[in-house]
């Protein structure tokens, strides 16, 4: 009782809530409360209740977006040593939960066309070691109100995770992920031999999409028939993009555009990425040649 004391102590002080507000949610006597607060606390109970309002606001600041390992690291980025399990213990005590990604749902795309495909250069390729060296893109669907989908293309650098390209239209036609292409590249001015990687959709197999890698010097590469797991890293991220936003149905085309520009902006420059050593997408590539 003493941990869920120091967290209320804590709110209250660093103006969050007023003690009566505090009292009725977490469920305590203000008499408690009151002898608690004239008892002297431990050393370890005082340093909680210091850093527990830079966890709540870090959970805060990243809209529920960060669990235990994220938060601990953007404190340490802000020069905070704090662990992982003792940010966890604090979110626990102020009732606070993260967002969880749903479970990863293979989905099988579209290739029944007569444009032909490419062979798959991921299987006879090392994973990336620097920057532009390896793209992969793919498309996923955005719910709006009454006119059902809008339509997001996306090209990542599989290298730093970072989104380098996108578009979101109303059909999925070959000009977004022309568009998307056009805007990676102008953005990375990639060297040649770049390998570039998608499913088999018709999109990507259009003869302008292809006629605008070859003109870039790309290698264009394609996953095998109905098998999504080879581009498993672009179905991760829009599991996480629908997730964080908490995506249901967006009234209309502007409203989605609005709030995708903003997330993805956050996404390269602040979101911490476990599998980066927890740094953002643009501080990682800044930390590596290219």
């Amino acid at each position: 009782m003493s941990q869920l004391y120091s967290a209320a102590a804590s709110i209250i002080r660093d103006g969050t809530a007023s003690q009566r507000a505090v009292g009725e949610i977490l469920g305590f006597s203000r008499s408690a409360f009151q002898r608690f607060q004239s008892e002297p606390s431990s050393r370890r109970e005082q340093s909680d209740m210091d850093v527990l309002p830079m966890v709540i606001t870090t959970f805060h600041r990243h809209r529920r977006r960060y669990g235990a390992r994220r938060i601990a690291a953007d404190l340490k980025l802000q020069g905070v040593a704090i662990g992982r399990e003792r940010v966890a213990k604090l979110l626990r005590i102020a009732w606070l939960s993260a967002l969880q990604p749903k479970s990863f749902k293979p989905r099988t795309t579209e290739s029944r066309h007569t444009l032909g495909y490419n062979e798959n250069l991921l299987l006879k390729q090392p994973e990336p070691t620097s920057v532009n060296r390896l793209w992969v893109g793919d498309i996923t669907y955005i719910p709006i109100v009454r006119t059902g989908f809008a339509y997001m293309a996306t090209l990542m650098d599989r290298f730093s995770r970072r989104i380098i390209g996108w578009s979101l239209e109303m059909d999925m036609t070959e000009s977004l992920v022309i568009k998307t292409l056009q805007k990676a590249i102008r953005s990375r001015q990639p060297s040649r031999n770049l390998i570039h990687h998608t499913d088999r959709g018709g999109q990507y197999a259009s003869k302008k999409y292809r006629a605008i890698i070859q003109r870039s010097s790309m290698r264009q590469s394609m996953s095998r028939a109905g098998d999504c797991y080879d581009n498993a890293f672009m179905e991760s991220c829009f599991g996480t993009i629908k997730t964080e936003l908490q995506m249901t149905e967006y009234e209309n085309y502007r409203e989605a555009l609005s709030e995708l520009t903003e997330f993805i902006a956050y996404y390269n420059t602040s979101r911490l990425h476990s599998s980066l050593g927890y740094l953002s997408p643009t501080r990682f590539e800044s930390t590596v040649p290219c």
